[in-house]
């Protein structure tokens, strides 16, 4: 999938970071493996634009593949930062992070973030940037792509 841009080493990739997303996710939200699946494909968007369109660009690609939802939350990630460094005081971003959020917008302005609440997956979009930005760790032991096939196989199918 690429090279992620990361404060970490060099031989982190898109794909570890997309593993370590997805299992996140499981952890936090077993039940939902539509937000699983959108942590495994949320970066994506970086294959055909930068920072900035990522996110739609990647939902773009995914809705006829998986559906409306996986898509809506693949386009919500990037929108759910510019919220959360409105709204969390403890929302840390790193260095990359907060150059991207420049790009990206900035943080939200009160009428985007009224659209923003307005949308079907704000809340689940704020969980998956959450494990988006907790899983930045080189070496960490999380299930390979095998693991994913099956639920991918079958949402692909659903979509």
């Amino acid at each position: 999938m690429g090279t992620a841009p990361s404060d970490e080493a060099d031989d982190f990739s898109e794909l570890d970071h997309a593993l370590q997303c997805a299992f996140e996710l499981a952890e936090r939200a077993p039940a939902d493996a539509e937000l699983q699946i959108a942590g495994l494909v949320h970066d994506i968007g970086h294959r055909f634009g930068g920072d900035d369109q990522h996110g739609r660009l990647g939902a773009e690609y995914l809705r006829p593949v998986l559906g409306d939802r996986v898509a809506g939350l693949v386009e919500a990630h990037v929108p759910a930062k510019r919220y959360l460094v409105v709204f969390d005081p403890d929302y840390a971003l790193s260095e990359v992070s907060r150059m991207t959020l420049a790009v990206q917008g900035g943080p939200m302005s009160s009428g985007e973030i009224a659209a923003f609440r307005a949308g079907p997956h704000w809340e689940a979009a704020l969980t998956l940037r959450r494990a988006d930005d907790a899983t930045k760790t080189p070496g960490r032991d999380v299930p390979g792509l095998d693991h994913w096939l099956p639920l991918l196989r079958h949402l692909a199918g659903a979509g």
